[in-house]
């Protein structure tokens, strides 16, 4: 394999990181060794851990000091573009796609294991006041935190905010914007996002 086709093949793991999964052994030879270094590199710096068999795309941007540590669970997939900032827990198989920006506050974020945020999804787990005795960048921040169960499915642009909980196999849309806690199962949708179903109905 040439080092152009290798570095084009790095190009679209970064961006489809499931890819890596299918990878045959020939590939799996570079690509490898390739993670491992960057997954040990990052670890080194930053409050991370990595769990086995993980993706990491090489512009994924994690930030993380102690007491704001990313804790990554095995087989997570983490595609180029996105921002995470600590504290954060990712289960097992959990695929962060492009673009995704998520914070963890204070009282951080929890994704459970098999869930999917598609791109572009925002998580803010804090929130700034909003008094008129001083201007919007020197008020005080709370922080809730944000959990999201097992085997959620987030659209693409949907945005969570502080203090939401989303239940094990629920259903974000794409473009919505969660401002309240979503049961199991629940299917939801629109600004701000309401029930629309239920993944148990035929």
């Amino acid at each position: 394999m040439s080092e152009r086709y290798r570095e084009q093949h790095k190009r679209r793991l970064n961006w489809m990181p499931w890819l890596y999964y299918r990878l045959k052994p020939k590939h799996l030879e570079w690509a490898r060794p390739w993670q491992q270094a960057l997954q040990q590199e990052l670890e080194s710096m930053e409050s991370v851990s990595f769990g086995q068999e993980c993706f990491l795309a090489e512009e994924c941007a994690i930030f993380a000091e102690p007491g704001r540590e990313v804790k990554i669970g095995d087989r997570c997939m983490l595609a180029t573009g996105s921002f995470l900032h600590g504290p954060i827990t990712l289960g097992n198989e959990v695929s962060i796609n492009h673009g995704c920006s998520l914070d963890g506050g204070r009282a951080g974020l929890t994704i459970g294991d098999q869930s999917r945020l598609a791109n572009n999804v925002s998580i803010y787990a804090f929130n700034h006041g909003m008094e008129l005795d001083r201007p919007l960048y020197q008020q005080g921040v709370s922080s809730k935190g944000v959990t999201i169960g097992k085997d959620v499915w987030v659209g693409a642009r949907a945005s969570i905010v502080d203090g939401v909980t989303i239940g094990d196999h629920a259903v974000v849309g794409m473009g919505a914007v969660v401002t309240r806690d979503v049961p199991p199962y629940t299917k939801v949708a629109g600004n701000p996002a309401r029930i629309i179903g239920d993944r148990r109905d035929p």
